[in-house]
C-alpha cells in the first residue's frame, strides 16, 4: 500500500476507508478461513499478562478443593439446586439475591468497558487465558514460532508433520479433558467427580457422555475455532461499539506520530523527510492473535491483549525512536492531546454500581438465618377440646447457616397461643438442611373471634432470639357478631 492510501492527513485516522472494515481479518474474499499464526509475544505487558494468568489459573484449579466451614467455596449445582458462594449456602428462595448480584456484575462490566475498553478480553477472559497461556504455549513448544508453524502447515504430511500435529492434538485433547473435569467440580463438587472417575464410565454412562461432549467442545474451540470466538461469537465484543467513546482507554496507534509510515533507513532524519515514526515493519500485525492491523484504527476484533504494544516498543528501541507509538490511550488523547478525564457517563455508571453493590450487601447481611413455613394440611379442620381450639400445621424449616440449630416455635400474635411439636420434644435442624414435621397450635376459645383468623408464628434459636416468623391463618367455629 502506498502512503497516500494509508493516511488522509488532517482528517483523523482513516486507513483504507473504503475497504478495511468491509471484511473480517481472518477470512478471505471467498469467506474461507485464513489461519492466524501469531508470533510469540514478549515484553513488559506480556510478562504482566502472564503473571495475571498464572494467578487466575491457580484460582480456577484451586477453588474446587477449598472449603469454608465444611462447605465448598463455590458450587453452582443447578440440577440439585445447591448453590454455595464463599462457603455460604444459597437456595432457590434466595434467587433474587443471586439475580441482583448478576445485574451488579453486568453493570460493573459495562462501567469497566466504558473506562478501559475491552481490557477484560485480553487480560481476564477464560477464552484468552486458556488459548494464549496454555494451548498456544504447547503449540510453540512443539511446532515452533510463527515461521516454523507456517512452514509446517504448508509442507506435505510427512513423518515430521504427522508426529508434531499428532502430539499437539493429543495434548490439546488431554488439556480439554482436564478443564472439563474441573468445570464439573464447580457443579457437583470435587468429591463426586473423583468418585465418578474411580467408578468408571460404565457405572455413570450419562456423566461420561456429558464429559466427552464438553471435552469435544473445548477441544474444538481451542484447537480450531480459536479467535473466531472473539470476532464472530462473543456478544461482549459487539457491545464494545456501543459502550466506548473518545474518552475510553484502549490500545491505540498514534497515527499523528506514526504517519506517514515508511521503511527504516539508518541515519535518516525522518522528520525532515516528512516521514512518521512507523517504519512499516508489520511486527504489530504478525503478533496479533486476531489477525488485525491496529494501525487501521479501533476495531471490534481487537481484544486489547497488548501484544502489538510490546512488539512496537521493541522495534522502537532498536531503531532509537521513543516507545509508545502504540499504547494505552484515549482517542481524545491521540487526536487532541486531551488528558483522560472521568466523564459524566462514567460517573453515572459508578453511582448505579455503588447503589447496587450497597443494596446487595444489605440483602446479604440481612439474609434470614432460617426460613420457616407453616401450612395447614389439606382437608384438616379445627378441634375443640377442654375449652381450647386446636389446629395442626405442617412446618418446613430451612437452615441457611453453617451450624446445627435447636429451634423453639412460639405464637407471636395473638397472645395466649401455645405450640406443641408432634412426636418430639424439640426440633433439631442440621446445617444446610431442611427439617419437616407437624405442630399443634391451640388458643382459648375466647381468643378466636372469627372462623379464620390471622396468626403469626415465630421460630427462636437456642438463646431465645427470634430468627424468622410466618403469618398464616387459624380456623375456629363460626360465631355470629352482634
Amino acid at each position: 500500500m502506498s502512503e497516500d492510501t494509508n493516511y488522509k492527513g488532517g482528517q483523523g485516522q482513516v486507513l483504507n476507508p473504503e475497504t478495511f472494515r468491509d471484511s473480517v481479518g481472518t477470512m478471505d474474499q471467498t469467506g474461507k478461513r485464513k489461519w492466524v499464526f501469531p508470533r510469540k509475544p514478549k515484553g513488559k505487558y506480556t510478562n504482566y499478562r502472564y503473571l495475571v494468568s498464572v494467578v487466575l489459573l491457580i484460582i480456577y484449579f484451586g477453588i474446587p478443593f477449598i472449603k469454608i466451614n465444611g462447605n465448598p467455596m463455590l458450587l453452582i449445582n443447578v440440577l440439585d439446586r445447591e448453590f454455595y458462594i464463599m462457603g455460604q449456602p444459597f437456595y432457590p428462595q434466595d434467587f433474587f439475591i443471586l439475580a441482583l448480584g448478576a445485574i451488579a456484575s453486568i453493570v460493573f462490566i459495562l462501567l469497566f468497558t466504558v473506562v478501559f475498553g475491552r481490557i477484560f478480553c485480553g487480560w481476564i477472559c477464560p477464552q484468552t487465558i486458556f488459548l494464549e497461556m496454555i494451548f498456544r504455549k504447547v503449540e510453540y513448544a512443539i511446532e515452533g514460532d510463527r515461521n516454523k508453524q507456517m512452514r509446517l502447515d504448508k509442507q506435505p504430511w510427512n513423518t515430521e508433520k504427522i508426529w508434531k500435529k499428532g502430539l499437539k492434538w493429543f495434548i490439546f485433547a488431554l488439556i480439554s479433558l482436564i478443564i472439563t473435569h474441573f468445570m464439573f467440580m464447580y457443579i457437583v463438587g470435587y468429591e463426586q467427580v473423583l468418585q465418578i472417575m474411580a467408578e468408571g464410565p460404565f457405572a455413570h454412562p450419562t456423566n461420561f457422555l456429558v464429559m466427552i461432549l464438553f471435552t469435544g467442545a473445548f477441544y474444538f474451540v481451542f484447537a480450531w475455532f480459536r479467535e473466531q470466538v472473539c470476532t464472530l461469537v462473543c456478544p461482549y465484543g459487539r457491545l464494545q461499539g456501543v459502550l466506548i467513546d473518545k474518552q475510553t482507554i484502549n490500545v491505540f496507534y498514534d497515527y499523528k506520530r506514526g504517519e506517514n509510515r515508511a521503511k527504516w533507513r539508518k541515519n535518516e532524519d525522518r522528520k525532515a523527510a516528512g516521514k512518521g515514526d512507523c517504519i512499516d515493519c508489520h511486527q504489530c500485525v504478525v503478533v496479533c492473535p486476531t489477525g488485525i492491523d491496529i494501525r487501521d484504527g479501533q476495531q471490534l476484533e481487537c481484544v486489547n491483549c497488548t501484544a502489538c504494544i510490546d512488539a512496537c516498543d521493541e522495534v522502537m528501541v532498536k531503531v532509537g525512536l521513543p516507545k509508545g507509538l502504540i499504547r494505552y490511550a484515549t482517542e481524545d488523547e491521540i487526536e487532541s492531546e486531551k488528558p483522560f478525564r472521568f466523564t459524566n457517563r462514567m460517573k453515572a455508571y459508578s453511582v448505579v454500581l455503588m447503589l447496587l453493590i450497597g443494596f446487595l450487601g444489605f440483602l446479604l447481611y440481612n439474609r434470614a438465618e432460617m426460613e420457616a413455613k407453616f401450612i395447614k394440611p389439606v382437608g384438616t379442620s379445627y378441634v375443640v377440646r377442654d375449652g381450647y381450639i386446636y389446629n395442626t400445621y405442617n412446618y418446613t424449616l430451612l437452615n441457611k447457616t453453617n451450624n446445627d440449630r435447636e429451634i423453639t416455635i412460639k405464637v407471636i400474635s395473638p397472645a395466649h397461643g401455645e405450640v406443641r411439636a408432634i412426636g418430639q420434644k424439640s426440633i433439631h435442624v442440621n446445617k444446610d438442611e431442611m427439617a419437616k414435621g407437624s405442630v399443634s397450635v391451640s388458643f382459648p376459645e375466647k381468643e378466636i373471634t372469627r372462623a379464620k383468623q390471622n396468626i403469626v408464628i415465630g421460630i427462636y434459636d437456642e438463646n431465645g432470639k427470634l430468627i424468622d416468623d410466618y403469618e398464616t391463618y387459624f380456623e375456629g367455629p363460626f360465631k355470629l357478631q352482634f
